[in-house]
């Protein structure tokens, strides 16, 4: 008989080819760039705002750039890793994954359009609800709960890191029910009452915020937040460590090049990508996922300690001292 985890991992495979073509053997045409980004809201708002970066990344690069948007973080690493594609726009959690297994590596960041960068992790609840953080922390199995994406650093490894696991919380023993969407669809759900409360992060919301629907217009008026996170870096932008240093290169002067200047041309492309939630791309490489990593590690000790497992304490205490050291010797750009 087939195992259960057998059978996930097949359908994630068969889901996956349908959307890319998988690489022969002979390896991909080095001409093209297959760009995964993540549907954190609608496909095709999110396919609309991207065209105009897309059409300019292909024309100045000279390369065909072919977006892969997936339904999912675990699809976009497990695309890297088969090689479907050549490189994408990550979160810091599933970033780390697409490192760590897909043989991913950082070569720079997003920015903020504007002020400082960083954004946060946040909970919220239906305006006038009169659900506290207290109320919610009461666990007692009779609210509805939604998070993230299980590779989300906001939607999921924030939250676990630094409001659950400090309090010995494990979700799926809190609450009443526990679903797991996209960002734009737990705001829905939260100002519709389907949910009581959900993870989400700033970011999110402000991208919300400037939309002029009517559900759009409403879900912020019916929304409230509970619950911040400390700072969390922006996201990392990933291509493959094995891609061919004259693609590399095109990339990167693209990259960096893009939307910089006091020129009329940079500032048409800046609010091309203020249409993508960014400024200027940043430089950046492994030690950006430092913190991420650090918020790991820290999850991993607390949930030691509440077990009062010496041994894997002692291990997860190791894994945050070997960061805090990297930390010390992180190079600025």
């Amino acid at each position: 008989m087939i195992s259960r985890a057998k059978l996930c991992g097949l359908a994630l495979l068969l889901a996956l080819s349908a959307c890319a073509k998988p690489a022969d053997k002979a390896g991909p045409d080095k001409n093209v760039i297959r760009f995964s980004i993540a549907s954190t809201e609608n496909v095709s708002a999110q396919q609309k705002s991207w065209a105009p970066f897309l059409a300019d990344f292909s024309k100045q690069t000279g390369l065909t750039v072919q977006p892969f948007f997936g339904s999912n973080y675990t699809a976009l690493i497990e695309a890297m890793r088969f090689k479907q594609t050549e490189m994408g726009w990550f979160t810091n959690q599933s970033g780390l994954e697409a490192v760590r297994r897909s043989g991913g590596e950082v070569f720079a960041r997003t920015s903020k359009p504007d002020g400082p960068d960083g954004y946060q992790s946040v909970i919220v609840v239906k305006k006038g609800s009169g659900l506290t953080l207290d109320k919610l922390l009461k666990c007692d199995k009779t609210l509805n709960f939604a998070m993230g994406d299980a590779k989300s650093t906001s939607g999921t490894l924030a939250p676990m890191t630094y409001l659950f696991a400090p309090r010995n919380i494990t979700p799926g023993s809190c609450f009443k029910t526990v679903k797991n969407a996209n960002h734009e669809a737990n705001l829905f759900a939260v100002a519709m009452g389907q949910v009581d409360a959900a993870t989400n992060n700033t970011q999110s919301i402000v991208r919300l915020g400037t939309k002029t629907a009517p559900a759009a217009k409403q879900t912020m008026q019916n929304i409230e937040v509970i619950w911040r996170s400390p700072t969390i870096p922006e996201d990392p932008m990933i291509w493959r460590a094995d891609l061919d240093p004259a693609v590399k290169a095109k990339i990167a002067k693209f990259f960096f090049g893009y939307g910089v200047g006091d020129t009329p041309e940079a500032a048409r492309q800046r609010a091309i990508l203020k249409e993508i939630e960014t400024g200027p791309f940043k430089h950046a490489d492994a030690t950006h996922l430092l913190p991420v990593r650090e918020m790991e590690a820290t999850e991993l000790v607390l949930e030691a300690k509440n077990k009062k497992d010496p041994a894997a304490e002692a291990k997860a205490q190791a894994m945050l001292d070997a960061v805090h050291a990297e930390q010390k010797a992180k190079p600025a750009f």
